[in-house]
């Protein structure tokens, strides 16, 4: 259960109040933080939740799961991470995918032998995956994708495409939480000096078989945490314009590689490189955003970037109320002449 408190955004990047109700009663949080983590890497994802999970006060907790192979290297690592003051680790073949089946129940007896008050993780596909349902579990209603911790039964999260925010405060036993990477710094991850313990997977059930991972390589910085983004729209026309007129400016200034919905749909960037609400959610020093119209569903992805550029040769279009730099023309003509003057 919980209540919402609504801020809607006066303009482009402002909230004001708007309605509250309801309060609940707090204690001291001791959280279990769900670490995500691909071949034997930890996801920075998780280390902005580490950092939204120290905003809660008590301790912190870190559960690694994963195949044995894997499992202890990636504890070792998690350990070293400052702000963890222990480190679960769990190992079985049936976590060697990070599927919700097995995770799940893990993360459900975890919480009700540890007593822990919360559990956090990344907004990710992971945790998008594997947190909703150790909730279910648990018998608590997630508070998905916040951006910023206000008490240890209170968040804040967008709603409404990012067009206001909600103040939500949850009255559940455990609160399951969610948090928006771009919303706070990674916590570093060296500097701690975490104790380990190992703890049984226990049935692990497995209701689902995985088959196979496609996964786009690229010698660019990742869209999700690279510090620069050059993103393209439906304008360009085609998958050989996005690639003709997009890519090499992006590499240039060594920025990721982003595209708005209408050109994934329209087949002229992979899927991965979507920008907005259904796609990544990145907040850049820099995004340039290149014939994109600026809809509400690509704003909802990148309208909390430090500096926004727009190039369209629509003065109407609507990315221009959210750029701090707008050019209005051909990108045809600008893109090619800011490439080569780079």
């Amino acid at each position: 259960m919980f209540a919402v408190r609504s801020m809607f955004r006066a303009g482009s990047r402002a909230a004001v109040p708007l309605r509250t109700f309801a309060t609940s009663s707090s204690r001291n949080a001791n959280t279990l933080l769900f670490v995500e983590h691909k071949k034997g890497a930890i996801n920075p994802a998780t280390l902005s939740a580490l950092t939204a999970a120290q905003k809660l006060g008590g301790e912190i907790h870190a559960l690694v799961a994963g195949s044995p192979s894997e499992a202890k290297s990636v504890a070792e690592a998690a350990s070293k991470v400052s702000g963890v003051s222990k480190v679960l680790v769990s190992s079985s073949e049936a976590f060697a995918n990070q599927l919700s089946e097995p995770l799940a129940p893990l993360i459900q007896s975890l919480v009700e032998s540890k007593s822990y008050t919360h559990v956090v993780a990344g907004h990710t596909a992971v945790g998008r995956d594997v947190i909703p349902r150790a909730a279910v579990l648990l018998d608590a209603s997630q508070v998905s994708d916040i951006i910023a911790v206000e008490g240890e039964d209170t968040f804040v999260r967008p709603i409404y495409a990012g067009n206001a925010l909600a103040t939500v405060k949850s009255s559940d036993k455990v609160k399951v939480v969610t948090v928006r990477g771009t919303a706070f710094d990674a916590a570093s991850a060296e500097g701690g000096s975490a104790s380990t313990e190992e703890v049984d997977a226990g049935e692990a059930p497995m209701l689902t078989k995985f088959v196979e991972e496609q996964v786009s390589e690229s010698t660019r910085p990742d869209l999700a945490t690279a510090s620069r983004v050059v993103s393209g729209g439906r304008a360009l026309k085609s998958a050989e314009g996005f690639s003709k007129y997009i890519e090499p400016l992006a590499d240039k200034m060594n920025a990721a590689v982003g595209a708005s919905r209408a050109a994934v749909d329209a087949g002229y960037a992979d899927n991965a490189l979507q920008v907005g609400q259904t796609g990544k959610i990145v907040a850049p020093e820099l995004y340039m955003a290149i014939g994109i119209s600026g809809a509400i569903q690509h704003l909802a992805g990148m309208k909390d970037s430090k500096t926004i550029v727009a190039i369209n040769k629509d003065p109407e279009a609507p990315i221009f109320q959210v750029a701090d730099l707008g050019l209005v023309a051909d990108l045809y003509e600008a893109v090619p002449e800011m490439t080569e003057k780079l």
